[in-house]
């Protein structure tokens, strides 16, 4: 028992109110979240959109996230984080209520494409936020904390979602709608603005970083990098068939949309379980080897779909994949944040994002295309042979990798505080293995 409670009391002991605050409010949003994980099902069932046509919109969602990454980021350094906070949470309550009443593909195209642009831009001034607030020592653990809320709000979302659309699906447009709302009411009423102005100072190149034209320059030409971008995006067109064909495949077989809502629900019990123990399994292992075996593993998952016609079967499915995410986030994480040069941090965490975001653009929209031409099963057994490629491409490319990280740590490694802090304690470093350098752009909006 005390055992226990000393864990839960270095877990989430002596975190600022603020951060709190900011996590209640992606708990609840999380909770609610419920358009984007039944919105294939929603088209192609409530609006007879074909499956090539919802994968076109919710590729428009991915268009628009892309473009509220980096207006988002942008405005929470030169606006501030709060009001672009609100904004941005204001204008996705409106366009998700906006999409719940569209009708014609145009329109349901044009909502998707702002509500992805709104819901997206939350994320970089809710990252910054967290930043802001909480003190070097203490961040690791803050973000493993955001992200076993995202997962939990999935989980349950997922299941709560099914439930919902069996009353009506325009039930979920609302509901999406208010625990947005109800985010925003929080952040207006308890959180003030965070960004300082050293924080405005970082942003004109105060702190001699280089200039902006400079720093694209250095990130386009640092091919070690932008080769673990392009695998993680491969690996991200693969995953994120969960939400645009892994649902249109299962009410093909006859399942209800909340039987998927509780399939799916599975991801995030799964990771919300075990996450926390992974680092320990898989600590003192190549990273390399680690992200080939996820692949593989998520290869697998994905390619048993073009097999299942039963609930217990893809649900089994999804937890083989799950487990390949569970591998990948970890590594993922350690190693984007070594490639990238302290002075740069930021910008190349930004490219890595943006991987993310054409992944949610294609994925959708090449996935309704090979399974409307080709056939339900190419499309699974295609993913499963991505997978294999995407591990064998890790082999091969992980040496060069470690490589380029051991050079990037041993001269910065003594220079990057810029005040005297207390290393995390090592349940934070263990619980940030945990936390995905993306902010889980696979799931709902924030």
């Amino acid at each position: 028992m005390r055992t226990v409670r000393g864990w839960f009391r270095d877990t989430t002991g002596g975190l600022p109110r603020t951060f709190w605050y900011l996590w209640t409010g992606t708990l609840i949003n999380r909770l609610g979240s419920f358009v984007l994980i039944f919105l294939a099902i929603y088209l192609t069932q409530a609006r007879d959109f074909s499956a090539a046509q919802a994968g076109l919109v919710i590729g428009l969602w991915g268009v628009g996230g892309a473009v509220g990454t980096t207006v988002g980021g942008t405005l929470a350094d030169r606006w501030g984080r709060r009001p672009t906070l609100l904004t941005a949470h204001l204008g996705a309550a409106t366009m998700m209520l906006a999409l719940g009443f569209a009708r014609p593909l145009w329109t349901v195209a044009v909502g998707a494409l702002l509500l992805g642009m709104f819901a997206e831009a939350a994320r970089p001034a809710f990252g910054a936020m967290m930043v802001d607030v909480v003190p070097e020592r203490d961040r690791l653990r803050a973000f493993s904390l955001n992200y076993w809320a995202i997962n939990l709000g999935f989980a349950c979302a997922a299941v709560l979602a099914g439930l919902a659309a069996e009353a009506g699906y325009l039930l979920l447009f609302v509901v999406d709608a208010v625990t947005t709302l109800a985010t925003a009411l929080i952040i207006f009423v308890r959180v003030g603005e965070t960004r300082r102005a050293a924080t405005t100072s970082a942003v004109k190149g105060a702190t001699g970083g280089p200039p902006r034209a400079g720093a694209l320059r250095t990130i386009a030409a640092d091919r070690v990098f932008l080769g673990f971008v392009v695998l993680n995006l491969f690996g991200a067109l693969v995953f994120l068939q969960h939400i645009s064909m892994l649902p249109i495949a299962m009410g093909d077989a006859g399942l209800s949309p909340a039987t998927y809502g509780s399939v799916i629900a599975l991801n995030g019990v799964l990771i919300v379980a075990g996450q926390l123990f992974v680092p320990r399994l898989i600590r003192g292992r190549s990273r390399s080897h680690v992200l080939a075996l996820a692949s593989v593993v998520m290869g697998v998952g994905f390619g048993l779909t073009a097999f299942a016609d039963a609930a217990w079967f893809f649900g089994l499915t999804v937890l083989i994949w799950t487990l390949g995410e569970m591998l990948n986030s970890p590594s993922n994480a350690t190693l984007i944040a070594e490639l990238s040069p302290a002075e740069l941090r930021g910008r190349y965490q930004g490219v890595f994002s943006l991987s993310w975001q054409v992944a949610g653009a294609v994925a959708p929209v090449l996935g309704g295309v090979v399974r409307e031409h080709a056939g339900n099963g190419t499309l699974w057994l295609g993913c499963a042979a991505i997978g294999a490629a995407t591990a064998v491409a890790h082999l091969l490319s992980g040496p060069a990798r470690e490589r380029r990280a051991s050079q990037l740590t041993r001269p910065t490694a003594p220079t990057v505080p810029v005040t005297a802090v207390q290393p995390p304690p090592p349940q934070s470093a263990e619980a940030a293995a945990t936390a995905p350098a993306e902010p889980v752009p696979a799931r709902t909006p924030a």
